[in-house]
């Protein structure tokens, strides 16, 4: 038993660390979406499942992030009939959504003790059900990823291992029960996503995953369950968001969602993260200006952090502060904090009010913690700054940066125009500059120099800045892939994969590894 808890709890580190926060990055927000959608069909087998047209209504409003009418919802169906499964299900579902957004520690430790009564209800169900595996590993599921995010990887861990193992015996037992594919297909993407030299923990451990065959399962829900639909579609989605490369199709419809729903909050929060993360963040803002809001929906302080993101991204430096520090005075949460402290150094520095960005910078390291990708970068960065290792042409890179993360292609050029390599001495900053010209050069249609710049960058990375060499040869690996010559696009992924120890290594890789996979190698 031990050896199979330090098996177990490595391979939770390996999945959280060295992938690069993936399972808070994709595990969430899909989990904040997908969910039971079906009513199942009554008969002897099934006689404490009936997901009833008002049990159906609450699972909506949980959706929409309109928490209260649906717990009101749940209450009712109780009061009629409290051996349903379902209610044990929704109950798990709404509880999830506030723990995810709110970050209420208190809240985490008092509705942690409601799992064990809601697996023992599931339970109950006949063996011969295919719900009961299904919805125990939900429930499962949903508490992994509350555990994870607040930090208690050792228990996450196995909630992870006992819903794989429920999930891969629904499929053996039941073959023709599709949802089982819905989650079963996400473990085995993000299994699939382990780097290669730690694949072996999970194996231990009887987890099994790839991430082609993932893919083909949420698609054959897709195409089989029209009730699961959205819901498989929403996962692929995201996993080519934040792992692969999203198509068009999957733009678009990431865009549709919010105009066909223009009540669901949730929907208008993914439209406008998943498109930022693509460079639309002017295209955004409607979404998040046009976001719901008001006393039936769950407080989302979270907006006017991607508010302020977006500001920041545009140069408006004051802007992007007041939306900031809106976001830490109605924030109670846990993550991003450091974050925050981080871009308001940078809203500061950026705008040549150097004091006052020092001030920020040593608010860093005093507050928040370090669960996130985005918490440990900014502490790291703030360490640096403080200890005099970041001068001030950085200053250029960084705005060169902001402006080409958010789709500010004109902006982002000018920054850049009248600077060449050797304005920076240090060989990293020479690195960044080729990249960051290499980007805004490959975005606006400019091929031959983009590569020039593509390359330069990776005569320079070495060891000095891996990451950026590595993201050079990914991008050199889809350009020549779009020029249809694919012998020299596959030496360019591999090459990205050769990089060591950088804070992309495993999105670079995933992406590398799917591209390959794709040209047969």
């Amino acid at each position: 038993m031990k050896a199979t808890f330090f098996y177990a709890f490595t391979m939770l580190k390996i999945l959280k660390k060295r992938n690069g926060n993936l399972l808070l990055s994709i595990w969430i927000p899909v989990f904040l979406f997908a969910s039971i959608a079906f009513a199942a069909p009554k008969n002897d087998l099934t006689a404490d499942i009936d997901f009833t047209p008002r049990l159906q209504k609450a699972y909506f409003e949980i959706q929409k992030l309109r928490l209260p009418a649906a717990r009101k919802l749940i209450e009712i169906e109780r009061k009629e009939n409290p051996d349903n499964a379902f209610i044990q299900y929704l109950d798990n579902y709404a509880d999830l959504h506030y723990l995810l957004i709110a970050e209420d520690k208190a809240a985490y430790k008092n509705l942690s003790s409601q799992e064990s009564k809601r697996l023992d209800q599931v339970a109950k169900l006949s063996d011969q059900s295919p719900y009961k595996r299904f919805l125990l590993a939900e429930i499962r599921l949903h508490w992994a990823f509350a555990k994870l995010k607040y930090g208690d990887q050792a228990s996450g861990s196995w909630e992870i291992i006992k819903a794989y193992k429920l999930l891969e015996e629904n499929r053996k037992k039941f073959p023709d029960f599709i949802p089982t594919l819905k989650s079963l297909g996400l473990l085995h993407i993000l299994i699939g996503s382990i780097p290669d030299n730690y694949a072996w923990v999970a194996k231990i451990v009887g987890l099994r995953g790839n991430i082609q065959n993932g893919i083909r399962e949420l698609r054959t829900v897709q195409q089989q369950e029209p009730f699961f639909k959205q819901e498989a579609e929403l996962i692929d989605l995201l996993i080519h968001a934040y792992t692969l490369k999203l198509t068009p199709d999957q733009q678009k419809k990431i865009r549709q969602w919010p105009n066909e729903q223009p009540d669901n909050l949730l929907l208008h929060f993914f439209a406008t993260t998943v498109l930022m993360k693509e460079g639309q963040s002017e295209e955004v803002l409607q979404y998040l200006n046009n976001a719901p809001a008001g006393d039936a929906y769950i407080d989302f302080p979270f907006l006017k952090y991607l508010k302020g993101e977006i500001a920041l991204q545009k140069g408006q430096y004051d802007g992007a502060a007041a939306q900031y520090l809106l976001f830490q005075k109605e924030y109670r949460g846990f993550n991003y904090v450091k974050d925050t402290n981080f871009k308001l150094f940078m809203c500061r520095w950026l705008a040549g009010k150097d004091a006052e960005a020092t001030a920020f910078a040593k608010k860093i390291g005093s507050t928040g913690e370090t669960i996130i990708e985005a918490d440990q970068l900014a502490e790291r960065i703030g360490k640096e700054y403080l200890a005099g290792k970041i001068g001030a042409q950085q200053k250029i890179l960084y705005k060169a940066r902001y402006a080409f993360d958010g789709g500010y292609l004109k902006e982002a050029t000018e920054v850049l125009q009248n600077v060449s390599e050797s304005t920076f001495k240090i060989p990293a900053e020479k690195a960044e500059f080729n990249y960051r010209k290499a980007r805004i050069m490959h975005k606006t249609g400019q091929t031959v120099p983009a590569i020039h710049y593509f390359e330069r960058c990776l005569q320079l990375s070495g060891n000095t800045s891996p990451g950026f060499g590595a993201s050079s040869a990914l991008q050199l690996g889809y350009i020549y892939l779009d020029k249809k010559e694919k012998q020299k696009a596959a030496s360019y992924f591999k090459k990205a994969m050769l990089f060591k120890k950088h804070e992309y290594k495993n999105s670079i890789d995933n992406k590398a590894r799917a591209a390959l996979t794709d040209l047969g190698e």
